[in-house]
């Protein structure tokens, strides 16, 4: 897996019906692993972002938990991108790291007992699934989501290629109806404990676009 995630490997073909090119499913899914990467630090600045700036609205000088050790050095400013960008890491890592580990196990055993190579099909499913987490998401319950993804989602109908549901989507639809609390509201997409706030698409399905304009929200910031 290792030897051809970034070379072209020396038989890309196994039936009848084939394709002659030098690109298979392991390079495909790199490029569909950069692209995303982008999406995640993203996600990441945001994180941080959308917690800096809540954290000054209500006053708060630091977060009592272990992201306040490496914060000591960044601060908590949201207008320093690099504050932004490590706060909201240290919400984003924990989750992506706990997806990794645990659907990349379900990944090996059902490759293991199938008799074929892993795909790298997952590394894609583990980062859709952590950017459509909140960021304070139970890791215990990430755990959870990941594996009914991974099995129900995809491996009980053959695995990379054959499963008709989305496996991120499939485990974040498990834990919406498992644990509606941890998933859903107005309290779990920003994440700092005792802050409240509707979305502007929340706003939007409550009061329509009158209600974004009137919390202050521009044009230009929805765009953005």
């Amino acid at each position: 897996m290792v030897d051809t995630f970034m070379y072209t490997p020396p038989d890309v073909t196994r039936g009848a019906t084939h394709v002659r090119d030098g690109n298979d499913l392991k390079r495909t899914m790199t490029f569909v692993v950069i692209a995303t990467f982008f999406c995640v630090l993203m996600a990441m600045y945001n994180t941080g972002y959308q917690a800096n700036l809540a954290m000054a609205a209500i006053e708060l000088d630091k977060i009592n938990d272990w992201r306040s050790i490496p914060m000591m050095v960044f601060g908590y400013n949201p207008m320093n991108p690099l504050s932004n960008l490590v706060h909201g890491a240290l919400y984003f890592l924990p989750i992506y790291i706990t997806t990794l580990a645990v659907g990349g196990i379900w990944e090996v055993l059902f490759a293991t007992v199938r008799g074929h190579e892993v795909n790298e099909g997952f590394l894609v499913s583990s980062m859709l699934y952590t950017l459509i987490m909140p960021p304070d998401m139970p890791l215990w319950q990430v755990a959870l989501g990941i594996s009914f993804g991974i099995v129900i989602g995809k491996e009980v109908f053959g695995g990379t290629g054959k499963n008709f549901l989305n496996p991120a989507l499939t485990g974040r639809a498990f834990l919406y109806f498992a644990y509606p609390a941890s998933i859903s509201g107005d309290s779990v997409w920003v994440a700092v404990d005792g802050y409240t706030a509707a979305t502007p698409l929340g706003l939007a399905a409550n009061g329509g676009l009158d209600a974004i304009h009137a919390a202050n929200y521009s044009w230009v910031q929805t765009f953005f």
